[in-house]
């Protein structure tokens, strides 16, 4: 089997191990649930799974309506953002709901997401400023996976990213 298909059957399994409304998992259920997926928890899966979880709520979505694509950093070390987007948002690459671009976000940016309603068509872009990278690395070297969780979800939104509505018409590149 390969290690695509491997990742695939893990994402699966963790996803139905999920409840089935976001909304209702608990801090420590995103971490077990980020570290099943990611391999680890840390501040960028927690920034994610805020940005899918505000997504979820200003769409009025349910589990699968959204299609996600993800554009990361020039200085950041992984699409780790992606990884909370996708369990907060139940899209994936399997689904073909989720896609990391090959185009990579503005310098000044941490990395930037567009999330649409499937069923509506309605579109929310999210930029996440570069600023906000060497805080997410200070957390993560200061506090085990609970607390990282808790101090991005406490961190002001203005300083975490900005949200802006986009055309329906509006296709990421």
């Amino acid at each position: 089997m390969s290690l695509r298909a491997v990742s695939f059957a893990v994402l699966a399994a963790a996803l139905m191990g999920a409840s089935s409304a976001s909304a209702q998992s608990t801090p420590e259920e995103w971490v077990r649930l980020g570290e099943r997926v990611h391999g680890g928890f840390g501040t960028f899966i927690a920034l994610g799974i805020r940005i899918g979880q505000d997504a979820v709520k200003q769409l009025g979505a349910q589990p699968r309506e959204l299609d996600v694509t993800y554009y990361d950093g020039v200085a950041t070390p992984c699409p780790c953002v992606a990884d909370g987007i996708m369990i907060a948002t139940f899209a994936s690459p399997g689904q073909g709901t989720l896609r990391v671009a090959a185009d990579k976000a503005p310098p000044e940016l941490m990395g930037a997401v567009v999330i649409r309603s499937r069923k509506t068509g309605e579109a929310l872009r999210y930029t996440i400023p570069d600023a906000l990278r060497p805080k997410l690395a200070e957390w993560n070297k200061a506090n085990d996976p609970l607390g990282r969780y808790r101090v991005v979800m406490a961190e002001p939104e203005q300083n975490a990213f900005a949200r802006e509505a986009l055309s329906r018409k509006f296709v990421p590149r």
